[in-house]
């Protein structure tokens, strides 16, 4: 019997835009909950990934910790299968680390009932290392350009919600992040070593030569939660 012909592709349903790509993302099981509910692991990893490869004594340095801490934690990073060295790079005295991934998942409405409490202090550490990143991105924003200024935004919203709406609302939001970052998956990564891994036509306000600002990491966080504390 010949088979049927594959549906024309207008016809096949759309990709979950909360769905992890398996070549470019990681869906957290319970060990790596455990290992990212700290918030200085998940700056550390957070970093790696947005500027790339560097040093625990680089990391130290840029979130002022003892380097014996940042060694500590990207070790215990690597054991959850978050990082791995740079073996093109480094000696054994000062090793280069690297992100294996380009985005952690976790949806909590799959979690087992022994999986509840590692899920929700994953969410604690997350939201304390938001709160560290926005500290640190405050005492930056006088020094920001004037067009990256511009593009910026700061905004705050109150919506009234159910639970369905909020969670249609999250896969609006996450399909739009979804298409931008597809513009980056062709572009250079610029990494924290900037002797290798910046180019030289670019100067330090991510311009390229004369054609105006050129692509650079930008945070784009989604936060979205009951106010309960009346």
């Amino acid at each position: 019997m010949a088979e049927a012909p594959a549906p024309p592709a207008s016809e096949l349903p759309a990709p979950d835009p909360l769905a992890p790509d398996p070549a470019h993302d990681v869906t957290l099981d319970a060990a790596a909950l455990r290992v990212l509910a700290h918030p200085v692991r998940l700056n550390l990893l957070s970093r790696l990934r947005q500027y790339g490869p560097a040093t625990a004594r680089q990391l130290a340095a840029h979130f002022a910790l003892d380097p014996g801490s940042a060694s500590y934690h990207l070790r215990r990073l690597a054991a959850g299968g978050l990082i791995e060295e740079d073996s093109g790079r480094g000696t054994r005295r000062d090793r280069w680390w690297q992100a294996r991934h380009r985005t952690s998942f976790h949806d909590p409405g799959t979690n087992r009932p022994s999986e509840q409490a590692d899920s929700r202090a994953y969410a604690q550490a997350l939201l304390l290392a938001y709160s560290d990143q926005l500290r640190r991105l405050a005492g930056t924003v006088p020094l920001l350009p004037d067009d990256w200024y511009a593009a910026s935004v700061f905004s705050d919203y109150t919506l009234l919600l159910t639970p369905d709406e909020l969670n249609a609302m999250k896969a609006e939001l996450v399909d739009v992040v979804g298409r931008y970052r597809e513009l980056g998956h062709d572009r250079p990564q610029r990494g924290a070593d900037s002797t290798d891994s910046t180019d030289s036509t670019e100067d330090v306000n991510g311009t390229e030569g004369t054609g105006g600002p050129g692509p650079t990491p930008v945070s784009v966080q989604l936060q979205s939660f009951p106010l309960l504390d009346r």
